[in-house]
Parts: structure tokens; C-alpha cells; sequence
């Protein structure tokens, strides 16, 4: 017995030390497949600092980086927002396709088109809720949409109405503009509110939100807007390259107008060849599957034309 034990611990022995002996000899070839990779690697992939572009404003506004504080956080969200790319290249696709329907509305409202950006930094351009409920691409708090207007309920939320919404940030930016005399200024409110901005201006006694001492989600606001801005507008100078047909496409639509209550929209949907779910994707101020409306009011549900989807519908 004591011998067949002995033989066992010599073959395991000898087992472990044949194990250890192969893990320790490497295939040639396939060492020099990874020092080639690892080559490759450090070669291929480098980290560099961003220049500082000479120039940069907001809404006509210049940026001061002359001055040490302004162009070291002005450098923070370039690097940011240049080497975060997967998130950069998902903005360029969906900017192709909103910044169409954001930009008239701007214009009309006499509000600088620097702020479709300040839709970008707020939402990432996607009908975001923020922990504080702020909603949609603008992120408006429901009582900042109902005392502009909006209708928020449990039916109905103008919040992710973009075209609604994006008026209602406006009105807010003009009003804020016109108490402070600045774009910029107007911006930081827009973050932080009207009257916060107002009080740290006072108490610090200064004119200019680069001279405020803020907090950290204000204080970097108007230079993620102004990074964002840069780099969006110039994207082969941050790295970024694509083709036109890899953006997002914006997809035609006609109105119909509702005045009544709709009961199921599953069925309103298939009346025009579509599924719920593409009714909703264009109209996410739609909260629920139908529309109260008992008072009769105007509603105008978008549609998209024919040929855009494939659907099942009625097969």
C-alpha cells in the first residue's frame, strides 16, 4: 500500500512539473504574432493634446483663454468630449438629424443658433429624464413648462414635444438675455436659474460669468456648450470621420389633426399604415396608448410618409 502511494505522489509530481515545463515554452510563432500586435498597438494608438483653437465664442460672445483659469477649463472639455468618441460620433449622426427641425425654430425666435448645443449638453439630443424630472432634449422641469405653456399630465407631456419644447426654451433664453444683457450669462441661467445667476453676480461683484466662482455643473456648463460647438462644427480636427449616408436621416412626416378623443392608438396607427410603435417614436408627447382630450382641443399627431418603414402591418 505504502508503495502504490509513493508511485502516485512521483506521477503526480512528475504531471505538474510536465504541466509547468509546457505553460513555460512558447510557440515562436505565436510570440512573435503578439509582439507584432503589441507593435502595432503602441504605434497605431496615440493620446494627444488638443491645440487651442485661437478663436473661440458663444453666440458672438468671445471665450477669454488669454487668462490661465479659462483656457485650462476650456482644455478640460476638449479633451472631454474629443476622446469620449463613441459619444462624439453619436452626436455628429443625431445632430444630422434634429439640428434641422431645432435651427428655423431659433431663428424665428431670435435666439442664436450657439444654442442648438445647449440642447446637445442637456440631453445628448435624446428625450432624456434627469433625476430631477427635468424632461425631454431641452430638460424642462414641469413647472417651468407649465407657467410657458406647455401641456404636462399623464396623457399628454409637451416636454417631449421637440418643435413645443424647443419655443419654450427659447422664451426663457430671451427673457434671461434681457435681464442680464449677455448670451452667455443667459445660458448659465438656463442651468443654474435666473435668480442663482443673479445672486452670485451680486455677492461677488463681478459682470461676467467667467469672472463668477461657481459651482462645478455651472461652471463647466458654457464650456461643454463651447467644446461641444467646436468640435461638431470641425470634426476631421478632433478625429472624427465618417460619410454623410453613416449620420442619422431626418424621416418626412405630414400632419393630421386630432380634436377628439382617440380611444386606441394602436388602431389610429394602423388607419395609416404604421405600428404603435412608430407612432410613437414620432410623437412622444403622447404618453399613454389613447387621448382623453374631453375638452376638444387641437392636437397635430405627425405621420410618417410612406415608404420609410417596413412594417406588419395588416399582414
Amino acid at each position: 500500500m505504502k508503495m502504490i502511494r509513493k508511485v502516485l505522489v512521483v506521477l503526480g509530481v512528475l504531471f505538474t512539473f510536465g504541466i509547468l515545463i509546457n505553460a513555460t515554452q512558447e510557440d515562436p510563432v505565436k510570440s512573435l504574432v503578439q509582439e507584432s500586435l503589441e507593435e502595432k498597438l503602441i504605434n497605431d494608438y496615440n493620446v494627444y493634446a488638443i491645440p487651442m483653437p485661437d478663436n473661440l465664442n458663444f453666440s458672438g460672445e468671445l471665450v477669454p483663454i488669454e487668462n490661465p483659469d479659462i483656457r485650462e477649463r476650456m482644455d478640460r472639455e476638449l479633451l472631454v468630449n474629443t476622446y469620449w468618441q463613441s459619444n462624439g460620433l453619436l452626436l455628429f449622426k443625431r445632430a444630422n438629424k434634429y439640428f434641422p427641425i431645432i435651427e428655423p425654430i431659433l431663428e424665428e425666435e431670435g435666439v442664436p443658433n450657439d444654442f442648438k448645443y445647449l440642447a446637445v449638453i442637456e440631453s445628448s439630443l435624446t428625450q432624456a429624464v434627469s433625476p430631477a424630472r427635468a424632461t425631454g432634449f431641452w430638460q424642462i422641469l414641469k413647472g417651468t413648462a407649465k407657467e410657458y405653456g406647455l401641456e404636462v399630465n399623464a396623457n399628454v407631456d409637451e416636454r417631449y414635444h421637440i418643435e413645443k419644447s424647443t419655443r419654450v426654451a427659447c422664451k426663457y433664453l430671451k427673457k434671461a438675455k434681457e435681464r442680464f444683457g449677455s448670451w452667455t450669462l443667459a445660458a448659465a441661467a438656463y442651468n443654474a436659474g435666473s435668480a442663482g445667476v443673479n445672486r452670485r453676480l451680486e455677492k461677488q461683484n463681478v459682470k461676467t460669468y467667467y469672472d463668477l466662482l461657481l459651482g462645478e455643473e455651472t461652471g463647466r456648463y458654457v464650456f461643454r456648450i463651447v467644446a461641444v460647438k467646436e468640435i461638431l462644427s470641425n470634426p476631421k480636427r478632433y478625429g472624427f470621420n465618417f460619410k454623410n449616408e453613416d449620420l442619422y436621416g431626418h424621416i418626412p412626416t405630414f400632419n393630421v389633426l386630432v380634436d377628439e378623443p382617440v380611444t386606441d392608438f394602436t388602431e389610429f396607427a394602423n388607419q395609416y399604415g404604421i405600428n404603435y410603435k412608430i407612432l410613437k417614436l414620432h410623437n412622444p408627447w403622447l404618453r399613454e396608448a389613447h387621448l382623453n382630450n374631453a375638452a376638444g382641443k387641437e392636437y397635430l399627431i405627425k405621420i410618417p410618409r410612406e415608404g420609410y418603414y417596413k412594417t406588419t402591418v395588416g399582414q
